[in-house]
């Protein structure tokens, strides 16, 4: 993947036009990143986000796993639509902790609803990093002040602050134009292992300066997540502390009223900023080389999102991938295992628009092509279905290879 497009560098998410990169956050925010003492190399591990506006819309989204971690638990809990400030960590999850776990959570909220001024139900608290220890919540508490202190209309150090085995960087800062006037989007990301096609492992903060009445705020982010997070898998593992939280200022006086054209503008920019973020962590994935993106089309009932989800996580698929092996055969026995029960089923599939197979059968081709179009950081994979409606858009998964690195990075993660 190449970063001369910024954020918007792979040829799988092109960036939406009129739409341009700006420098810092939108009107009515502010952000800081400092070390708190987590991290024990002295990197940014606390992130503090504030939207002065009294105003302020939120919107939020968690993962759905059993074992959720306590932050998201209290998240959880406060108005998702007042919500005007952040308080995010990285260096530790507070995941599997308990009563205790809850309790230092809560501890960072209120104490950071206390340096930031407003109420604690309107803070979302976020960790991310090792599972299983309590958070020492005393730390970050005592790093509050210097967190607001440092306060300004930068988003760099926040979105360093959330990063855990993350290489690239994904935030971004844009201005969009709407028919009703310019807003601003920008956008902190962290997310490169454990990620899985219900949702991802990741923390994601969006900031737009567009006044949103709380239910479009609410609809325009499960859109793009449905679009995005959902569709990305690096080694089909959930985590315990997926959060997304959009927050809007209404500082640019620039009204998105639902059903106008400005929100069908808005809703596009920011599922393929969110999308392009998606792919980001996918080639992020840890010790990765290649990614690629899966489009299933046909197939009756859930058939279609059965077969990318099992193409996506295949470690056959993604170790051949990971090689540059033209071994489609791969391709074919996730398709097999995706739908048991359906033999013969009569699939087609293609690898970069070479088709290799059709009607359940090999089919004649071009090896030598073919193993060209497989070495190199992008692969697309089309696979049809008998039934349902081939010319629909299809069930999407964007997924990435898996090699040595990724081995070693998570055999010696806490180590």
């Amino acid at each position: 993947m190449s970063d001369g497009g910024g954020i918007f560098s792979s040829r799988f998410v092109p960036r939406p036009d009129g739409v341009v990169d700006a420098a810092g956050l939108p009107a009515g925010f502010r952000a800081a990143g400092v070390h708190c003492g987590l991290k024990p190399t002295g990197a940014p591990d606390l992130g503090v986000l504030l939207a002065d506006a009294g105003g302020t819309v939120g919107a939020a989204r968690f993962c759905d796993s059993g074992v959720l971690a306590a932050p998201v638990l209290v998240t959880q809990r406060s108005d998702a639509a007042a919500l005007c400030a952040v308080v995010v960590n990285s260096g530790n999850a507070n995941a599997a902790t308990g009563e205790a776990g809850i309790g230092e959570a809560e501890r960072v909220q209120a104490a950071a609803a206390r340096a930031l001024g407003v109420d604690a139900r309107r803070v979302a608290v976020a960790s991310t990093g090792v599972i299983g220890v309590l958070l020492p919540g005393q730390r970050i508490v005592d790093a509050l002040r210097g967190a607001v202190a440092a306060l300004a209309g930068d988003g760099a150090d926040f979105a360093a602050a959330i990063r855990t085995t993350d290489v690239l960087d994904k935030h971004a800062d844009l201005a969009v134009t709407l028919p009703s006037g310019e807003v601003r989007l920008s956008v902190q990301c962290k997310g490169a292992g454990m990620i899985s096609p219900r949702f991802a492992t990741m923390l994601c903060f969006v900031q737009t300066d567009a006044a949103l009445e709380p239910g479009c705020a609410d609809a325009l982010l499960g859109a793009a997540v449905r679009a995005s997070f959902d569709r990305a898998s690096v080694d089909g593992q959930l985590s315990t502390n997926d959060t997304v939280v959009l927050l809007a200022s209404g500082a640019s006086g620039v009204r998105v009223a639902p059903g106008s054209a400005d929100v069908e503008r808005l809703r596009e920019v920011l599922e393929a900023l969110l999308r392009a973020l998606a792919v980001r962590m996918v080639a992020d994935g840890e010790g990765a080389r290649r990614i690629g993106r899966v489009l299933v089309r046909g197939g009756e009932g859930d058939a279609g999102a059965r077969v990318a989800r099992a193409v996506a996580d295949s470690p056959l698929v993604k170790t051949a991938l990971y090689g540059g092996d033209p071994n489609w055969g791969r391709v074919a026995q996730a398709i097999g295992a995706a739908l048991p029960g359906t033999a013969p089923l009569a699939f087609e599939i293609a690898i970069e628009g070479i088709v290799v197979a059709r009607a359940g059968a090999a089919a004649p081709f071009d090896a030598a092509a073919l193993a060209a179009a497989v070495d190199r950081d992008e692969v697309l994979y089309e696979i049809g279905l008998p039934g349902g409606d081939a010319g629909a858009a299809g069930a999407e998964m964007f997924f990435s290879d898996l090699g040595y690195g990724y081995v070693k990075v998570n055999a010696e993660y806490t180590t």
